[in-house]
């Protein structure tokens, strides 16, 4: 199991829609994984509605922070169909099954995969996906913008290969 495991499944966590177990888990994120600290503490002294609402106008009205891996080079074209399958052979090639209610390529989806096999494939292929969404979560001015500066400062530089 690689060293960034624990931090690969407190990030997926963190990019989940906080429902009502998700302030119960910040103390252990907290111990756990110290990269997410920032977020960690911001979720801890924000309301649990406010924290909810604020997840769902950085994430769910439209695409411009898309957790969907394949919608960064893909966007709404036909391509993107394809993606997922192609998600969904790299799950099943790690002897994993994907059956969650979101899409293959939904980031805390691919996070979790990376935790529980070490693989960081799918990370590292859409790297450039993540450092753009890491840069509109930061000109956006969200906490959840410091989940994805500890995610991407444990992949490769461009241009390495994992």
């Amino acid at each position: 199991m690689p060293s960034d495991a624990v931090l690969y499944q407190a990030a997926a966590l963190c990019l989940t829609y906080p429902g009502d177990d998700f302030r119960a888990r910040l103390p252990l994120l907290r111990e756990a994984a110290p990269q997410l600290r920032e977020f960690v503490d911001h979720a801890a002294v924000t309301p649990a509605p406010e924290l909810a609402a604020h997840y769902v106008q950085v994430f769910d009205f439209g695409n411009r922070h898309s957790l969907y891996l394949s919608r960064w080079p893909d966007g709404d074209t036909r391509r993107r169909g394809m993606s997922p399958a192609r998600f969904q052979d790299v799950y099943r090639a790690a002897g994993l099954e994907f059956t969650g209610e979101e899409l293959p390529d939904f980031l805390p989806s691919v996070l979790e995969l990376a935790a529980r096999t070490g693989g960081i494939r799918l990370l590292t292929e859409h790297r450039d996906a993540l450092e753009q969404l890491r840069s509109r979560l930061t000109g956006f001015g969200t906490p959840y913008a410091s989940v994805l500066d500890a995610v991407c400062a444990t992949l490769p530089s461009a241009g390495t290969h994992a």
